[in-house]
């Protein structure tokens, strides 16, 4: 990869992250700063921005990962009923108000709900002793479907603050961000980035078909599992961190190849600091657009990825890399 193109990749994510702090309803001067913009800067956007751009880095890897091990580029976790399996058991503990483990209790209910969920996608895809696409994707959307309902179930019978709660986490609504989210989520996050980078190796040759993988030393079977536990993590973060938001994780990995190529060492990273920059943008124009509304950032991510997803389905063997 070129200089100028590693140059893009830093200096960018950069530079969308100072808009997305500095710039909204109200724009902030970074000098001269007043006690009252200081702590609108510190406690509300900072804490958010950050927040945005985690969950944004957890899609994204999320995506070029899940593309690849299934080797199908409609692959990501909203569209694979992932999110929503997350989603469902992460709500069980906010309308529940369950803190067995503290400030962890919901990020461990989403993860639980993503492997889970990812696991019983993974078997109802596989036929013959491979995964099939078609299968995959009929099963996380009606997967998606059964958890959606079961998730309105749930907040139906909610009391209403419970209800409110849960609407407003669901359309990945992040004006609730705040500074005790941030170490969980970086942690889940990183955990999930390491495991997924360090078997990007592993996930080049099963892009390749399971006998080559198999052929350069890599148990096709193992290495599938612990990709899944990585995305499972990420997910997990995202959904905990801000709720459901859809389309970064399939955008961001087409969008990167265009820059890293197919390379998963590359391609995992980009995607993730494409993804987090987006979901800053996104979260800016959600705040800017009807102030003193704001929109959920999740409306903006599906105006955005809607038409493209649509667009993928149009393109010839789009089921298939």
């Amino acid at each position: 990869m070129s200089r100028p193109k590693i140059a893009a990749l830093i200096l960018m994510p950069c530079l969308l992250f100072l808009c997305s702090l500095f710039l909204g309803p109200k724009a902030i001067n970074p000098v001269g700063l007043s006690e009252i913009e200081r702590e609108i800067l510190v406690q509300i956007r900072l804490p958010r921005v950050l927040v945005a751009f985690l969950m944004g880095m957890a899609l994204g890897a999320s995506g070029a990962v899940l593309q690849g091990v299934l080797r199908n580029p409609l692959a990501d976790p909203y569209i694979l009923g992932i999110s929503s399996g997350a989603s469902l058991t992460a709500a069980l503990g906010i309308i529940g108000g369950l803190t067995f483990l503290g400030a962890f209790t919901v990020p461990v209910l989403a993860f639980i709900g993503a492997i889970v969920t990812g696991s019983i996608v993974g078997a109802m895809g596989w036929k013959r002793g491979g995964l099939w696409p078609e299968r995959l994707l009929l099963a996380g959307v009606g997967l998606s479907f059964l958890f959606s309902a079961l998730l309105m179930l749930m907040m139906s019978i909610s009391t209403d603050e419970g209800l409110r709660r849960a609407m407003l986490w669901i359309f990945g609504d992040l004006s609730m961000s705040e500074w005790q989210r941030v170490p969980y989520g970086l942690l889940f996050v990183m955990a999930g980035m390491a495991l997924s980078v360090t078997r990007a190796k592993a996930l080049n040759a099963l892009i390749l078909g399971d006998e080559f993988a198999h052929s350069l030393g890599f148990a096709p079977q193992r290495e599938r599992s612990i990709l899944f536990v990585s995305v499972g993590l990420m997910t997990a973060a995202s959904v905990s961190l801000g709720g459901m938001i859809g389309f970064i994780g399939l955008l961001m990995p087409h969008i990167m190849r265009f820059f890293v190529g197919s390379d998963s060492r590359m391609l995992i990273p980009a995607s993730a600091v494409g993804g987090g920059s987006l979901l800053c943008i996104a979260d800016l124009v959600s705040r800017s657009v009807l102030p003193p509304m704001e929109l959920p950032a999740g409306v903006i991510t599906a105006i955005i990825g809607a038409p493209y997803f649509l667009y993928l389905l149009r393109r010839k063997h789009v089921l298939s890399f």
